[in-house]
Order: C-alpha cells, then sequence, then structure tokens
C-alpha cells in the first residue's frame, strides 16, 4: 500500500525540472499504473480551438529543461503545432497524490535523436508507422489492415499481425517515415500539485522567460517560484 505522499519541499528548488523528472521516475518505480509516462498533451488550432489527447512522455530533460514525446507530424496534433507552437501536458498519478503541469513552446526534435528513437521500436511499430495516415478517415478496420500488410510486404518483414516468434530481426531495414518523429515542450511554466486528504492540497508554480535562439534551442532566463492557494 503507497504512503500517503508528502507536501512539497518548504523551501522550493530553484528548478523545478530535476524534481519533476524524479516525480516521473517514481511513478515508473511504483507501476502505479500501466503507463506511469502518459500525460495530456493540449494543444490549439489556428482558430482557437482546443484539443487533448494522451500522449507517452519518453523522457523529461531536467537540464536545460524539456519533455520529449513522438507522433505523426501530419496529425491533428502537429498540425496545430504547426500553427501554434505553445501547448500543454498534464501528468496525474493518482495513486500517489500528485499532478504535474508543464507549459511552453514545443519544436521538433533533431532529425538524429528521432531517428535513433524510431530504430529501438518494435519492427511491429515502424511498420505500423508508415502504415497509418494518423488522424485521416478511415473506410474500414480492413483497410488499415491492407495498409499495414503492403508496407510489410514494402519492407519485406514477416506477417506484422501474427503471433510474436521473439525474433526481434535486427536484419531489418525500416527507415523512419519523414512525417514522424519526435517533439521537444521546453518548460516555460510548471507546476506541481500533491493532494491533501482534507482538500488543503500544497501547489507551487515556476515561471521563466525562454529567448528563442535558434530554429529549435532557448536562451532559458532564471526560474521563479511561488506557492499557490489550494
Amino acid at each position: 500500500m503507497h504512503k500517503p505522499p508528502p507536501t512539497l519541499p518548504e523551501h522550493l528548488p530553484a528548478d523545478p525540472m530535476p524534481l519533476a523528472d524524479t516525480w516521473l521516475l517514481q511513478a515508473w518505480d511504483e507501476q502505479v499504473q500501466p503507463n506511469p509516462n502518459a500525460m495530456t498533451l493540449a494543444t490549439v488550432a489556428a482558430d482557437g480551438r482546443p484539443s487533448a489527447r494522451v500522449v507517452l512522455c519518453k523522457e523529461i530533460v531536467p537540464e536545460p529543461g524539456y519533455v520529449v514525446f513522438y507522433t505523426n507530424y501530419e496529425s491533428r496534433k502537429g498540425q496545430e503545432l504547426a500553427a501554434q507552437s505553445w501547448a500543454a501536458v498534464v501528468f496525474h498519478w493518482d495513486v500517489l497524490g500528485r499532478q504535474l503541469r508543464i507549459e511552453g513552446p514545443v519544436v521538433r526534435s533533431p532529425a538524429s535523436e528521432s531517428d535513433d528513437y524510431f530504430a529501438s521500436r518494435p519492427w511491429q511499430s515502424r511498420v505500423g508507422a508508415w502504415a497509418s495516415h494518423q488522424s485521416e478517415p478511415l473506410g474500414s478496420r480492413q483497410a488499415l489492415i491492407d495498409q499495414l500488410r503492403a508496407v510489410a510486404a514494402r519492407f519485406g518483414t514477416p506477417d506484422p499481425l501474427a503471433p510474436p516468434d521473439g525474433d526481434e530481426h535486427p536484419e531489418l531495414h525500416i527507415p523512419r517515415p519523414p512525417g514522424w518523429g519526435g517533439f521537444r515542450l521546453w518548460a516555460a511554466s510548471v507546476e506541481m500539485w500533491v493532494a491533501d486528504p482534507f482538500r488543503l492540497h500544497d501547489r507551487a508554480r515556476w515561471t521563466r522567460e525562454l529567448v528563442p535562439a535558434g530554429a529549435a534551442h532557448f536562451q532559458c532566463r532564471p526560474w521563479h517560484h511561488q506557492r499557490l492557494q489550494p
């Protein structure tokens, strides 16, 4: 049985990102849910309409401070991030009584980083990334299966829908699709929340200015923090 979560430190850390990373690692260690790295990603379309969906955080990089996730660049979220680069993510670990919110600008990960991660995925997932035109209309489930098998034939792989045989097939070369890759959400605002049984939750927010310093980088100003009423 999990112990009740402690409060945030009395003296808040100057930089919240190492603590955010610690929270994620603790959620992994505790295996509090099937996907402890699940986070809700909220984006906004060019017309101001918001949308949200759950994606998987692949890494929190404490220094310089960003969150990494991967997706199809042509999906709805990819198109919305192209139109409005600011986004927000929320992690909620109910069993641990913790919530983490991060907001900031989103940029594409370097191509080499996306290539390396894509190559680490199971070959079936790599085939699936080529087969799925994410968020596009689909006539039937069978149409998707046909697309999947057509891609498998193109790359000379076994049937991706057959029961796994334990062979990872390292000889297969399935490159990363040009429309698939990583994003980095740079933290401009971080809010951490710890539950209290009588609703006197412990909350704090950190903010900083991010100055663009290239296509995918920012110069990070110092963090400022403030405890918040529950």
